[in-house]
């Protein structure tokens, strides 16, 4: 189980090494993705609040990268955190995201990225429920439900 000192130490010191990587030009990108899923995944962008495919939604599944098609969290971790986008308490995997510091917009956050694609996902915060006190806290439109 992850916990907040180790999304620290992969922000600071390296990630896991993802299971594979996924590299494409900008145009390819474009011609993937909606715009939105452009504005966020590759742009660092975030959608509005509450209005999002998964922030309510609680059906079994697993949600992969819009961009990539990687597995990122399990229906199972999923929580309504009142914060407007879903919110989950683990990865599938410790090597399936990538942590980076993030201080725009004058704040201090830790950006969730896919670790496979590099596409933005959200944000990761320590206020989350017990055990692993985590709450990523990712856009709807960066993610897929299978």
């Amino acid at each position: 189980m992850l916990r907040w000192k180790d999304i620290l130490y992969y922000a600071k010191y390296g990630n896991p090494e993802p299971p594979r990587h996924v590299n494409k030009t900008e145009a390819e990108w474009q011609a993937q993705l909606t715009l939105a899923q452009y504005a966020v995944l590759r742009q660092r962008g975030t959608e509005p609040p509450y209005r999002n495919a998964y922030c309510r939604s609680y059906e079994p599944g697993v949600y992969a990268c819009a961009g990539c098609g990687s597995l990122l969290f399990d229906s199972a971790t999923k929580y309504y955190a009142m914060s407007g986008w879903p919110s989950f308490t683990q990865p599938v995997a410790k090597n399936a995201l990538r942590y980076a510091f993030d201080e725009r917009h004058h704040m201090q956050r830790m950006e969730v990225c896919c670790n496979v694609c590099g596409g933005h996902l959200g944000h990761v915060f320590a206020d989350g429920p017990e055990p692993s006190g985590l709450r990523y806290c990712m856009n709807s439109v960066s993610l897929v439900r299978q």
